[in-house]
């Protein structure tokens, strides 16, 4: 008897390792000869911990599932929590999986499993098209930055691989610290093949012979995955010198980062790598130019080196048959804050936001109605119910306002206060400062006590004018987007909730 139970580190936060130790047990004491495999998550985040069961109609889902529930599930008895087909549960079903194709259906640190499923097609493609091939497929796929900025992924290794210099990297940005965003992590504990693959890839490209991932310490359990799976690739020749046999050297060193959320920008992730505190650069000159200690360095995203295998193997035109306009391609959306389903739901670009937040996400778990949704992370612009329409691309946002960044959309029920999440903007901006440059380091500071006056009635209508003025200092005279994203949810928060700022009230002087 075959059993799935996920080792994701959100799975394992609601139990997942108490019931496959459950599981266990109940198979020793009823004689049953069980294979008990631990996979991925699926990314079905409130069904967690999910048990499947292969059967001949194929993989049945338990879910959430308990230790006690064991051995009725077993037995093919535990109705209160039978899902039936796991492929047949609609936030699966209505999924576009290229990306996380593999998402609990394999145990990730098993390079077979990768293989049987499609893994190192792309790189063995790669090595056949060379160089320049590589590099045309990526640009003609019209992938863009998963990371935020959405800058097309081929013109920046076209740059890195044009450019003169006796050494090159390869640097996987995984400080993944929006809140409700977790995709990086899903793919570092559950697919780490695919990292590697991709980031190979952008090696063979470019020229690279190094590469780094730079993952934040909270990230344990991707951590320990990546570990092993990197060990295991170098073990198969599938790192290090002459990979395949094909005279191309490539290794890559994990660097943990201490959780500074400027050190997402890439300039101050480049300082932290070499040792020095995480500190903005100026740019130019732009890491393609020279990045990590002074060579040409690709910075990307780990969802754009996990799109990588999928676009070789496939082709390019396979990936740009999805999405809308300048956005080809998926994005595996993450749905957090107060929502009825959330987890990860990979798609084309072009989605209404909210079919994703009130279809699929099923709104708020409170059975409030929805106020706002913030897209891009705590920097992101907050959308209200009347922008519900807005096509999920990156033009459609930002001619609203807005920012896709790294795909996370939270969800906030009609009892929020606008005005104190505009707040916390300039507050968060204010305490994960580097410091650098002054519009981010005094300007957030100042934003967070303006905010305050409008609040309390004083001299309203001057300090709403100095809070957009101020804006317009972080957004223009930051040195990186820190700084430069810090007004998205301020203004869309004065602009679309002016009644939690006050507006209805009679304007009191200081």
């Amino acid at each position: 008897m075959k059993v799935f139970v996920p080792r994701d580190a959100a799975a394992v936060a609601v139990g997942a390792d108490r019931v496959a130790a459950a599981l266990r047990q109940a198979a020793t004491a009823r004689g049953i000869d069980l294979t008990l495999i631990r996979t991925s998550s699926r990314g079905l985040f409130w069904l967690e911990p999910l048990v499947e069961v292969e059967t001949r109609e194929g993989r049945i889902g338990y879910g959430p599932a308990t230790p006690t529930d064991a051995t009725a599930i077993l037995d093919g008895t535990a109705q209160g929590i039978a899902l039936g087909p796991v492929g047949e549960i609609p936030f699966l079903k209505r999924q576009t999986r290229l990306t996380f194709a593999r998402a609990g259906l394999t145990d990730p640190l098993s390079l077979t499993d990768y293989r049987v499923h499609g893994g190192y097609q792309g790189l063995e493609r790669a090595l056949s098209l060379g160089a320049t091939g590589t590099i045309e497929e990526v640009k003609g796929s019209g992938l863009r930055g998963r990371g935020g900025a959405g800058f097309p992924t081929g013109i920046k290794w076209e740059t890195v691989g044009r450019a003169s210099a006796p050494r090159k990297y390869i640097v996987c940005n995984a400080d993944e610290g929006d809140s409700g965003t977790f995709a990086d992590r899903m793919i570092l504990e559950g697919d780490p093949f695919l990292l590697i693959e991709g980031m190979t890839i952008a090696a063979l490209a470019t020229g690279a012979s190094k590469g780094f991932v730079y993952i934040r310490s909270e990230y344990p359990h991707g951590i320990a995955a990546m570990e092993h799976a990197l060990g295991v690739a170098r073990l198969e020749n599938l790192l290090g010198p002459a990979i395949l046999g094909s005279g191309i050297d490539f290794d890559i060193e994990i660097r943990v980062g201490a959780g500074a959320y400027v050190c997402g920008e890439e300039t101050a992730l480049l300082e932290s790598i070499e040792g020095r505190r995480g500190q903005v650069r100026a740019k130019p000159p732009i890491p393609a130019l020279r990045g990590l200690f002074g060579q040409p360095t690709v910075v990307n995203n780990t969802l754009s080196f996990a799109a990588i295998p999928f676009i070789l193997a496939e082709g390019a035109a396979a990936y740009a048959d999805f999405g809308m306009g300048r956005s080809r391609g998926t994005m595996p959306v993450q749905l957090a804050g107060n929502v009825r389903r959330g987890g990860l739901f990979e798609t084309g670009f072009g989605i209404p936001l909210g079919t994703l937040v009130q279809d699929i996400a099923g709104g708020a778990a409170t059975g409030r109605p929805l106020r706002a949704v913030q897209a891009g992370g705590p920097l992101g612009a907050y959308f209200p119910v009347s922008l519900f329409d807005t096509p999920y691309d990156y033009e459609a946002f930002a001619a609203q306002g807005g920012l896709i960044g790294h795909g996370g959309l939270v969800l906030f029920d009609d009892m929020v206060d606008m005005a104190q999440m505009a707040r916390f903007a300039m507050e968060f901006c204010a305490l994960e400062s580097c410091g650098k440059c002054t519009p981010c380091r005094i300007g957030s500071t100042r934003g967070a006590e303006v905010i305050d006056r409008i609040v309390g009635n004083r001299d309203r209508a001057a300090n709403l004018e100095l809070l957009r003025d101020l804006c317009d200092t972080l957004k223009f005279g930051s040195l990186c987007a820190l700084g430069g994203f810090t007004p998205y949810p301020v203004l869309s928060a004065l602009n679309h909730f002016p009644e939690d700022f006050g507006a209805a009230l009679p304007v009191a002087a200081e």
